[in-house]
């Protein structure tokens, strides 16, 4: 039974393959498909042109450089700001010599070093200390002249209303004030003589590079006329605590160890910071 039902299964495979239509008999009628064509080349006959003479070689002109002088920005309204940090790198870097020479740092620092001295205390306060409190009471005082400079002049550069010189001007003449305040005219006609300059007009007239030493000269005096003041008080101590002692016969005794807690107990009955500190500030007004 298997064997014939395999032989009947390939007969019928054979019929269905030899009964099957082929690709060309499934449409007698139709013609084949016609072979694609190469694109044709079109060629275009470009007319003849003599060839251009050869051009000499162009000069080369001037560079053009822009300078902007004012230092202001395409539209003139503000500095650049490459130039205001400039600027401001400047300042920092001529700011401890500005500090010195131009504001009260200097007195107030030599009158708070010559009351240590006086009261013979070698390093306490140290000197930072006292040249931090030097430091504020400076710029306490100096609050209303700087306010005053940059007002009439780094604001009115910054907006683009001033120039660099006008500014310059406007904002150096409230700290010309503040030192002429304090510079007595015997410092002035001594630079004017040793700088050989004849004598100015009025005040307007002395160059900064006059008036600034003449004003370090002055506070150099006022500060040493202040540190003679309190000096007073506590060489008298010393003398008579030398003077008792000697009469004691205690002469291998310092006397300056004797004195010390005296002078310390008379600087803190009479509030001695606060009356040196509230005469420095009053010299001022």
């Amino acid at each position: 039974m298997i064997r014939r039902a395999l032989t009947l299964l390939f007969v019928g495979i054979g019929l269905a393959l030899v009964l099957l239509p082929g690709p060309a008999a499934a449409d007698p009628g139709r013609s084949p498909a016609p072979a694609p064509r190469a694109p044709a080349t079109v060629v275009v006959a470009l007319p003849e042109r003599a060839p251009a003479p050869p051009t000499p070689p162009a000069r080369p002109g001037r560079p053009n450089i822009n300078v902007n002088i004012n230092g202001t920005n395409p539209d003139g309204s503000r500095p650049a700001t490459s130039l205001i940090i400039m600027l401001g790198l400047t300042v920092l870097s001529v700011a401890p010599a500005v500090l010195l020479l131009c504001t009260s740092f200097t007195k107030i620092f030599m009158v708070l070093g010559i009351t240590r001295n006086a009261l013979g205390l070698t390093t306490m306060p140290p000197n930072q200390v006292l040249a931090g409190l030097a430091l504020f009471i400076s710029l306490f005082i100096m609050g209303p002249t700087v306010s005053a400079m940059n007002e009439q002049g780094v604001q009115p550069y910054l907006r683009g209303d001033k120039t660099q010189s006008q500014a310059f001007e406007d904002g150096v003449k409230p700290l010309r004030d503040f030192m002429w305040r304090t510079t007595r005219d015997d410092e002035v006609a001594l630079m004017l003589n040793l700088a050989g300059e004849e004598r100015p007009r009025n005040r307007d007239d002395v160059e900064l590079t006059t008036l600034i030493p003449a004003f370090v000269l002055s506070e150099l005096r006022a500060a040493m006329i202040i540190g003679f003041v309190i000096f007073i008080p506590f060489l008298l101590i010393d003398m008579v605590v030398s003077a008792s002692l000697m009469s004691l016969g205690m002469m291998m005794l310092p006397p300056v160890t004797v004195a010390l807690p005296f002078k310390l107990l008379l600087f803190v009955l009479v509030n001695g910071w606060g009356l040196i500190l509230t005469a420095l500030v009053a010299s001022y007004r």
